[in-house]
């Protein structure tokens, strides 16, 4: 092989990792310009997250906003508590950008359909996210609040002394951006689904008769990623099941489509 050859083979190589070290400073610009806005209101994003506990507070019954109390047990806590809030804040705004940078990366590498297969798919994730997201910000995190308060003693005379909840602001901000991420992952589960169905790894027929197992992952999954009280754990066994048929509808329409396609094609070949 000529040394022309030899540059020839490698010029596409250094062109794609030139494009993806722009891809990747885009992204990572995207992420830091995200994360400076979610640090400088930090105080205000903590106050909003800190709603469910309100809510869990005032239907305990055993105080009011005014009460509500949290600490921190070391000088730097709340500082790095925000500096957790930044960088949560900054991946989720940027997640938009950093996907579509890969996709702009990958797509050149893709047929027509390919594209137009995958585009559903990155519209979907962030939408299913934000919807596993509010489910816990709304539903799931109030009453778990309220089910680790009920185990309070007020000191009503039954006991020797009072104990209530008093959480460090980094023990609940952890609470939280672990609740969310569990269910905004396990929120993808149709996507993640019906991808492997496109590629043919699974079937509609194989996820039917795999519902049983499913339901028992599924349990699984609910046990170890929500407290241990057991709305918090139904409230996500529930809509996991129910994105699980989803994803048989879905794999099942990608088949039909595919069948179609398949048939298409092979009366073209005849004719």
């Amino acid at each position: 092989m000529s040394s022309e050859d030899i540059d020839a083979t490698q010029a596409p190589l250094v062109e794609h990792l030139i494009e993806l070290r722009q891809r990747l400073i885009r992204s990572v610009i995207g992420f830091v310009v995200f994360f400076v806005v979610g640090f400088y209101f930090a105080d205000q994003i903590f106050d909003f997250l800190l709603l469910p506990y309100e809510w869990a507070v005032e239907n305990s019954g055993i105080g009011d906003k005014a009460e509500l109390k949290l600490i921190f047990t070391a000088p730097q806590e709340f500082f790095f508590t925000q500096l957790k809030i930044g960088m949560f804040v900054g991946l989720f705004l940027a997640f938009p950008l950093i996907a579509t940078q890969i996709y702009k990366f990958v797509a050149p590498g893709l047929y027509k359909n390919e594209k137009e297969a995958f585009r559903p798919y990155l519209m979907a994730t962030p939408i299913l996210f934000a919807a596993g997201g509010c489910l816990v910000f709304f539903l799931i995190l109030p009453i778990a609040m309220q089910f680790f308060i009920s185990f309070g003693w007020q000191g009503d005379g039954d006991h020797r002394a009072v104990i209530e909840l008093l959480p460090k602001v980094s023990e609940y901000l952890s609470l939280v951006m672990t609740l969310i991420l569990a269910f905004g992952v396990c929120f993808q589960l149709p996507v993640i689904l019906t991808l492997l169905g496109r590629i043919g790894v699974v079937s509609s027929e194989q996820l039917s008769k795999g519902r049983k197992y499913a339901v028992v992952g599924v349990v699984a999954i609910a046990a170890v990623f929500t407290p241990p009280d057991p709305f918090s754990q139904l409230g996500l066994a529930i809509p996991m099941c129910l994105l699980y048929e989803a994803a048989i509808f879905a794999v099942r329409a990608v088949e039909k489509r595919r069948d179609a396609a398949e048939a298409a094609r092979e009366a073209e070949l005849d004719s």
